[in-house]
């Protein structure tokens, strides 16, 4: 109990912090979130979404599992995604990995037992799908973290082929989808300039985007544009 009081203590103390800041703060939070950005990113507890972009709350939608996976069947996920496009119209969806994932790391080893084991076959598909450039990398460590970086231009084109950002393109809605993966050792976001604005961009951009990832030293994204 007295942990969870704690955590009750923080909120407070949390709540007051903002309101002497912004006395008006919660007052127009409570009227309406009109967030610009979806981030789809992993369950981790070192992955927080939005202090790591600096954004307070009602500025990010989230949607957060483990691996940072996008499925056609995950019902939460899609609706999540619907809601972000169709209702709040966000311009940017950003699909976020992060280097060390636990999930990764157990899909490459083929570890996670039962229903995480599931869960992480997708992670798995990508894993076989570039089992020739992941065992040319000397380390385990590297391996799992080009898989990381691997798996979110994947997730970022199961982002890409879903209908329902399919017809917002189709309807002239903007919006670009973005894959970045965060480094939990330095705080930053490694951007491997994989953006897609329409659906005639994916194939070229994807493809583009594997053929730079495995060409690079693991890690080497651009952390500014």
């Amino acid at each position: 109990m007295r942990v969870l009081e704690d955590l009750l203590e923080r909120n407070e103390a949390w709540a007051e912090g903002i309101k002497k800041e912004d006395p008006e703060f919660f007052q127009r939070l409570a009227r309406q979130q009109a967030p610009g950005y979806l981030w789809i990113g992993c369950a981790d507890s070192r992955v927080p979404a939005n202090q790591i972009v600096d954004l307070l709350p009602g500025e990010l939608f989230v949607h957060r599992n483990v691996a940072n996976v996008v499925v056609h069947t995950d019902f939460n996920c899609l609706s999540v995604l619907q809601y972000a496009v169709d209702v709040l119209k966000v311009k940017h969806i950003m699909v976020v990995g992060h280097y060390g994932c636990g999930g990764v790391r157990a899909a490459l080893t083929d570890g996670g037992f039962g229903l995480i084991g599931n869960w992480l076959r997708h992670v798995k598909d990508v894993r076989d799908k570039h089992a020739g450039a992941l065992a040319a990398l000397p380390s385990e460590n590297d391996r799992v973290d080009r898989l990381c970086e691997l798996n979110v231009v994947e997730q970022v084109g199961h982002v890409c082929q879903n209908s329902i950002v399919q017809q917002a393109w189709a309807s002239g809605q903007p919006l670009s989808v973005h894959g970045w993966v965060y480094d939990v050792a330095d705080g930053l976001l490694r951007d491997f300039g994989l953006c897609i604005t329409s659906e005639s961009d994916l194939e070229a951009v994807q493809r583009q985007s594997i053929e730079e990832l495995i060409a690079r030293p693991v890690r080497a994204g651009r952390i500014r544009g």
